[in-house]
């Protein structure tokens, strides 16, 4: 059992991530465009997700559900996708990040679709 990491999607909000290091340094946050995947198709950020070991954290709403959905469908491994809105208070979200990476295990992530806040 490991702790939960994350993928920043690229269009992620930089205030969350910036925020959620200073809350607590400890949490991995990788932000997509880090690792060269900010431009590649939402099928190719939920594959490298998988292969680091890595839940994506996203706002893209409209498409990147559908491509987690299709890969568990597949069977293909998913780390899990947390989905949030962009009209939503960053400070929830926060809290839900600290509390997914404070008290659950990276396991019980896999093939799940959630949206934040929790």
């Amino acid at each position: 059992m490991s702790r939960p990491r994350f993928l920043a999607d690229h269009d992620l909000n930089d205030h969350i991530v910036d925020a959620l290091l200073r809350r607590e340094p400890m949490i991995e946050i990788i932000r997509a465009r880090e690792v060269g995947v900010d431009r590649q198709p939402d099928r190719e950020v939920l594959h490298y997700a998988a292969e680091q070991g890595l839940i994506v954290v996203s706002h893209d709403v409209n498409t990147m559900p559908a491509a987690a959905y299709e890969r568990i469908d597949r069977r293909e491994k998913t780390r899990g996708l947390l989905m949030v809105r962009q009209t939503d208070p960053i400070g929830p979200i926060i809290e839900s990040l600290l509390l997914i990476w404070a008290g659950s295990e990276l396991e019980e992530w896999e093939g799940q679709v959630w949206f934040l806040p929790i």
